[in-house]
């Protein structure tokens, strides 16, 4: 295996880690705790498997001609704004994260086919180019982003955390303890806001 092969499989890996750790927020929670909003911008775990369906399906398909057909990104065609971003009642759970692995395995099949250096270009950018390399750490860093809004809002709904199914990589402590350190945090936020 050359460099730029051991450095490419480090790349989609890294990718992969991040796709396991947002397909995990959704086990074990009913259609409502999936789809429901819990920020004031309507953030939910459905509508984020929806979009980075689409955003793959962009910058792994379009981008390099190798197109996949997936949800249209709001930014994109006759989408409503965040289209992409939540789940209609006739989109099921099952489908959308079907349609997320289907463009996932495209994905990944354009990433071995394709030399880091392969140019591609961004549809409506008016020509801009971007390499393969440049598109797998931008879907890395899009993708993470994602599933950091993917851990509060699966926290929210059942205080699970963490980034994995087999370890939450996150502080040992019991509902006790955490209770006492929420309580602690908020003390030192109004000591300084006083």
């Amino acid at each position: 295996m050359t460099i730029d092969e051991a450095f490419k499989n480090d790349l989609r890996q890294t990718l992969q880690d991040a796709r396991e750790a947002l397909l995990w927020k959704l086990d074990d929670l009913s259609e409502y705790d999936a789809r429901r909003p819990l920020t004031p911008t309507a953030t939910n775990l459905l509508g984020l498997v929806k979009h980075l369906t689409g955003a793959e399906a962009l910058y792994f398909g379009t981008v390099f001609q190798r197109p996949c057909p997936a949800p249209p990104l709001w930014i994109m065609g006759e989408a409503e704004p965040n289209a992409d971003l939540w789940a209609t009642p006739d989109e099921s759970r099952e489908r959308i994260v079907t349609d997320y692995r289907r463009v996932c395995a495209h994905a990944d099949a354009t990433i071995e086919a394709l030399p880091l250096d392969t140019l591609g270009e961004l549809p409506g950018s008016g020509g801009k180019t971007l390499t393969l390399h440049r598109v797998l750490t931008h879907m890395i860093g899009e993708t993470h982003r994602h599933v950091g809004h993917a851990d509060i809002v699966r926290e929210l709904i059942d205080g699970a955390t963490g980034q994995r199914r087999d370890g939450t990589n996150m502080a040992p402590g019991e509902e006790g303890w955490w209770t006492e350190h929420w309580e602690r945090v908020e003390r030192a936020a109004r000591d300084v806001s006083s």
